[in-house]
C-alpha cells in the first residue's frame, strides 16, 4: 500500500508541469477502492500536491484574465451575439414539405401484397424511413429555431406593436409538433405560412421590412 502512494506521488511530481486535477482526483478514487489511506499520508502527499494545484491554476488564470483587453457588448442571446435571422426557420419548414412531397409519391413493389419481393420491400422502407428521419429532425430544426426568436430576440416592447406575438409564435411551433406527428402537405404549408408570418413581423421591428422580399425570394426557391 506505501509504495503504491509513493508511485502514485512520483508520478504526479514528475509530470508536475502538465498536471490535470482531474485526472488526479480519478486516481485517488481509484485506488481507494483497493486500500485505506492513512489519514496522515493524504494529507502530507496528497492535498499539498491538489492544493498546488488549485493555486497554480487560480493564479495562470488571473495573469490570462489580466492580458485580455476588456470589451464591451451588448446583444439579446446568452453569448452575447446579436445574430437572429428567420431564415433557417424557413429552410426546415421547406424541408419538412418536400419530405412529405417525397413520402406521397413512393408506391409500394407492384403487386404487393399478392407477390413478395423482398428486396423491393426493404428498398420501400428504406426510403420511406430516410425521408421520414429527415422530415422529424428538420421540423425540430424549426421550432428550435423559433424558439430562440421568440425567447432571445423578441422583447416585451414588441409586443406593443404586435400583440398577437405569444399566441402566432405558439401556434407556428406547434405546427413544427403536428409535421412531425403527421405526412401532410397540408400542415407543412401551413407552417411555411406561419413562418412568413413570424419572418414578415422580425423585419419590421428590425427596421428593415424590406429584407422581407428578399427573405422570400431566396427561401421560396430552395427547390
Amino acid at each position: 500500500m506505501y509504495l503504491t502512494i509513493n508511485l502514485l506521488h512520483n508520478n504526479i511530481l514528475a509530470n508536475f508541469p502538465k498536471f490535470r486535477l482531474q485526472k488526479v482526483l480519478r486516481d485517488l478514487a481509484y485506488f481507494s477502492q483497493y486500500a485505506v489511506v492513512p489519514h496522515h499520508l493524504f494529507r502530507s502527499k496528497f492535498w499539498k500536491i491538489i492544493s498546488k494545484a488549485y493555486c497554480a491554476k487560480g493564479l495562470m488564470k488571473n495573469i490570462f484574465l489580466s492580458l485580455l483587453p476588456e470589451v464591451g457588448a451588448e446583444a439579446h442571446c446568452d453569448i452575447p451575439c446579436g445574430i437572429y435571422d428567420p431564415t433557417a426557420a424557413k429552410i426546415a419548414a421547406m424541408t419538412v414539405l418536400r419530405m412529405v412531397l417525397q413520402i406521397n409519391e413512393l408506391h409500394p413493389p407492384v403487386n404487393f401484397p399478392k407477390i413478395l419481393d423482398e428486396h423491393a420491400m426493404k428498398a420501400f422502407a428504406n426510403s420511406i424511413m430516410r425521408r421520414i428521419a429527415v422530415k422529424e429532425q428538420h421540423a425540430e430544426s424549426c421550432k428550435k429555431e423559433l424558439l430562440i426568436l421568440w425567447t432571445d430576440f423578441f422583447k416585451p416592447e414588441h409586443l406593443e406593436k404586435a400583440p398577437y406575438l405569444h399566441e402566432m409564435m405558439w401556434k407556428a411551433t406547434k405546427l413544427c409538433s403536428v409535421n412531425k406527428q403527421d405526412v401532410s402537405e397540408e400542415h407543412a404549408r401551413e407552417l411555411i405560412t406561419a413562418v412568413d408570418a413570424i419572418a414578415k413581423l422580425f423585419y419590421e421591428v428590425k427596421g428593415v421590412p424590406e429584407r422581407y422580399a428578399a427573405y422570400q425570394t431566396i427561401t421560396d426557391k430552395v427547390f
